[in-house]
């Protein structure tokens, strides 16, 4: 067996975990290397993104939040059937909102209606994520001030795939939350209508419903639905899990997942159970996945196949926010 250096780093956190201080698992010296790139590049984001959001918005660029980021991540994936693959990809996406009242410019990589079909997508891979002229997208959204929890919230918006011959889209977006005072349900729910030139129309939908079950754990049913134009078959999944907040800076996610397809004559295509943790290994900067899978999938008769990913995430932008999926 092959595994980068990349890999072997985030096996060695792993093992370090015992001896991690407050807010890293690094040594030092690679704590300080990593804290000055971040620094630096970091600062180079956001900087470039007020600038840019004030040559079409307002002086207010300097001061307002802005979520521009850059994120470069590094996957090892093993499967039992095909072995070891592994890639860097890079995503990033610059936010630009004063540029017009209610209206925002996005810059971004990979937009989701690029990521491929549910099978594809899996445990969020990153390895048919690249940094590709043709999945870069520039636009406009127009924004929607009501409070989701309350009404349904729309964005609709607009735009070019960076290409040749240039690519137009068009899409629209609803979101709502529903909660309710004497339940500890609560239910959300995403939409998506899409419009690529090149790839016709994509629609998606997402509903998440979950509960606490003790301070620390917590209960989701999480559905998918997927049709693209290019597939012309419509595509679902089903996720049952339970999440662990092991501490502030881990977590674990046990889950059962379905992948199938067809609305007149629906087969499941993939069975599998995942165990999915997730650690900040660096100051909410620089995050570790090791997620194995046991899958049961249609390719191979149903026949039980292990995969196990292993994925480095290193977020840069000047504010940082601790993450956690």
């Amino acid at each position: 067996m092959k595994l980068s250096p990349i890999a072997f780093l985030a096996l060695a956190c792993v093992s370090q975990l015992t001896l991690a201080g407050d807010d890293s698992d690094l040594p030092d010296w690679a704590a300080n290397s990593l804290d000055r790139t971040h620094d630096t590049i970091g600062s180079w984001v956001d900087y470039s993104a007020r600038r840019l959001d004030g040559l079409f918005g307002t002086e207010e660029s300097l001061t307002v939040d802005n979520e521009s980021f850059l994120r470069i991540t590094h996957e090892t994936l093993w499967q039992e059937s095909d072995g070891f693959s592994d890639d860097f990809s890079v995503r990033f996406k610059l936010d630009l909102p004063t540029s017009r009242e209610r209206l925002r410019l996005l810059i971004e990589s990979d937009p989701e209606e690029s990521l491929g079909t549910l099978a594809e997508q899996g445990s969020d891979s990153q390895l048919n994520q690249r940094l590709d002229g043709n999945n870069v997208t520039i636009g406009l959204d127009k924004l929607d001030p009501d409070d989701k929890r309350q009404h349904w919230s729309y964005r609709f918006g607009g735009g070019i795939k960076v290409r040749t011959p240039i690519d137009p889209y068009l899409r629209a977006t609803g979101e709502r939350v529903w909660s309710w005072d004497d339940s500890p349900w609560e239910l959300s729910s995403y939409n998506r209508l899409s419009w690529f030139d090149s790839d016709g129309y994509s629609a998606r939908s997402h509903w998440d419903l979950s509960r606490p079950l003790a301070p620390n754990r917590r209960l989701r049913s999480y559905t998918q639905f997927q049709w693209q134009e290019t597939e012309d078959t419509l595509e679902f999944s089903q996720r049952f899990e339970i999440a662990r907040q092991i501490n502030n800076r881990s977590s674990l996610r046990h889950g059962l997942i379905m992948v199938g397809d067809s609305l007149s004559r629906p087969h499941i295509n993939d069975y599998y159970l995942q165990s999915w943790y997730r650690r900040d290994i660096h100051k909410g900067r620089l995050f570790l996945d090791l997620i194995p899978e046991l899958h049961f999938d249609r390719d191979s008769d149903f026949d039980p196949r292990w995969a196990v990913t292993l994925r480095l995430e290193f977020f840069l932008r000047k504010t940082i926010d601790r993450a956690s999926r």
